[in-house]
């Protein structure tokens, strides 16, 4: 491969028809919601799981937004966790509001506030990004210090790929396949980014955690709304932002410029901000070639090698790598 893989994130899902959940779990969510449930839309295409998420219109004329997922699949803990963590929000996170939970027979199913938007970065827009990093110097200043009580350190999610870069170095694990051919090269370098993880990205704000573009919504006033609060862990008050950067940079926004003058990055060592990126370029190298886990689509790998790939590009402009054959 010589480029990096084209990923639709409006159709990057396999979910099953409202028809085809338990009639059992239908009933719950008409009394958790205290309406019949009118009509149902088809299920939304974007995301990587198998979890039922469609619109849904009620009796009483309100529109909500319906997930549910059976035990025993990713989803299943996702949408508990979302139910959970979206209340504590402040309100000025702009988040979709939980309005009524159900759990029947192995299910469990979230209805939240339904808004009508778009997702951004397909491609990028100079507007948008300006938007969306608005958003996120928002969700920053009224996320420090973490409203929430015991959220694991961000680093703690990648504990086990710290050592990925070295594996690869030592035979231990392939070097993936379809990646730039001057990976290889790079690796040392890589390796010792992501060791500074632990102390690189330490702080004491909540943080989104899995800010992509299929987790934004921006609706037809232009405010953006962030969706899938269920990776929420505590770190330093500039990650949600600069993990959207490498991808909004292949897109053809100057995020080598927003990164120098922006007040989340202005006064942060070029060290971190590295590490975070080379960190999750080196997570996204992981299993690219194994089945996706149970509940998760096969667009998940197309995902992770576009991310790999885009973050790589992104480092390899700040840390002068060398990316030309000799």
């Amino acid at each position: 491969m010589s480029s990096a893989p084209d990923v639709d994130y409006s159709a990057t899902s396999l979910r099953p028809d409202w028809n085809s959940l338990a009639p059992e779990l239908h009933e719950a969510l008409a009394v958790a919601l205290g309406t019949r449930i009118a009509d149902v839309s088809r299920p939304v295409s974007s995301g990587f799981t198998g979890g039922f998420a469609a619109r849904a219109q009620l009796a009483d004329g309100r529109w909500v937004f319906i997930k549910a997922a059976p035990e025993g699949e990713h989803a299943y803990e996702a949408y508990q966790r979302e139910a959970e963590v979206v209340p504590q929000l402040p309100g000025t996170v702009r988040a979709p509001a939980i309005v009524a939970t159900a759990a029947v027979d192995g299910w469990f199913a979230v209805a939240s506030e339904w808004v009508d938007g778009r997702m951004p970065g397909s491609p990028w827009t100079a507007q948008d990004f300006e938007r969306v990093t608005a958003a996120c110097e928002g969700m920053a200043d009224a996320l420090q210090p973490s409203p929430l009580d015991g959220l694991s350190p961000f680093a703690e999610l990648f504990e086990d790929d710290l050592r990925i870069p070295s594996e690869i170095m030592a035979g231990e694990r392939p070097m993936p396949p379809g990646l730039q051919p001057w990976v290889p090269r790079i690796l040392p370098e890589l390796a010792e980014l992501v060791a500074l993880a632990p102390e690189a990205l330490a702080g004491d704000t909540a943080l989104h955690s899995d800010l992509r573009p299929d987790n934004i919504v921006i609706d037809g006033q232009g405010t953006c709304w962030t969706v899938d609060w269920n990776w929420l862990t505590l770190g330093a008050r500039w990650v949600d932002w600069v993990c959207l950067l490498p991808v909004a940079q292949h897109q053809g926004i100057d995020t080598f410029t927003a990164i120098t003058h922006n007040p989340l990055t202005a006064d942060i060592p070029k060290e971190h901000l590295d590490c975070l990126a080379g960190l999750i370029a080196a997570y996204m190298m992981k299993n690219t070639e194994a089945p996706p886990p149970p509940g998760c689509t096969p667009a998940l790998r197309a995902h992770q090698r576009l991310y790999a790939w885009t973050f790589l590009d992104w480092l390899a402009v700040r840390r002068n790598w060398p990316t030309v054959e000799v």
